[in-house]
């Protein structure tokens, strides 16, 4: 688990010890600090909400969404409200959608939350039945909302570019490459997307201080950033 200081910084201690690159990296940033989120519909629900939009933008959504239809940890909630009251919230058809997918499969009990099978790849397949739930998403709320240490979430934008740089990459490696790169790195792939990400916001706010917003590396925030996680 990386869910405290103590276990992320073993974790990018042994790492380091791996691959000395996680050290230098450790070095110039210093270590990240967890990021933990509830575990549940309501974080999954956040999740949907935070696709594609900024986080203020998704924020007054689900404030919105709050006001018209009451307390949305509760899957009930959304699983009775009208498409005009999604809609009118800020919702758009295709995500309204989501939300009540995500609902039925909770208020079912298709998707039991807190027994999640053990397995994250076996977790990561519930998960994505969920519509409005990739991957991506899957792979997050495995990470931050039940902090699993193993979590690779390689087709991460940001992930990417810190490894390829970690390592001296010339260009941002593939997906693919990148998950081939961290099978040496188990049991510890989560805690490299954490420091990944921490590094990721490290250099953007160097650069932003050394007057190049322009620098693409300058962007605010990685993808995990614009999501509600």
């Amino acid at each position: 688990m990386v869910t405290t200081p103590e276990s992320l910084r073993a974790a990018c201690d042994a790492l380091a010890a791996i691959d000395p690159a996680f050290g230098a990296a450790v070095a110039r940033a210093g270590y990240p600090e967890p990021r933990m989120r509830e575990r549940g519909y309501g974080t999954l629900l956040r999740t949907i909400i935070g696709q594609q939009v900024s986080v203020a933008a998704a924020a007054s959504v689900w404030r919105k969404l709050e006001e018209r239809i009451g307390d949305l940890e509760d899957p009930a909630n959304v699983a009775r409200a009208s498409d005009e009251d999604l809609r009118a919230a800020g919702l758009s058809r295709q995500k309204a959608g989501y939300a009540r997918s995500l609902a039925d499969e909770v208020t079912s009990g298709r998707l039991d939350l807190a027994h999640l099978p053990e397995d994250d790849e076996e977790a990561i397949a519930q998960l994505v039945r969920v519509k409005g739930i990739g991957r991506w998403s899957a792979e997050i709320y495995l990470l931050f909302a039940e902090g699993r240490a193993d979590v690779w979430p390689a087709g991460d934008l940001a992930v990417q570019i810190e490894i390829g740089r970690f390592l001296g990459h010339d260009d941002r490696p593939s997906e693919k490459t990148v998950r081939d790169l961290a099978e040496k790195w188990r049991p510890h792939r989560g805690a490299a997307a954490i420091l990944a990400w921490h590094h990721y916001g490290f250099v953007a706010a160097s650069r932003r201080n050394a007057g190049n917003p322009d620098d693409p590396d300058a962007a605010p925030g990685p993808k995990v950033d614009k999501a509600p996680m």
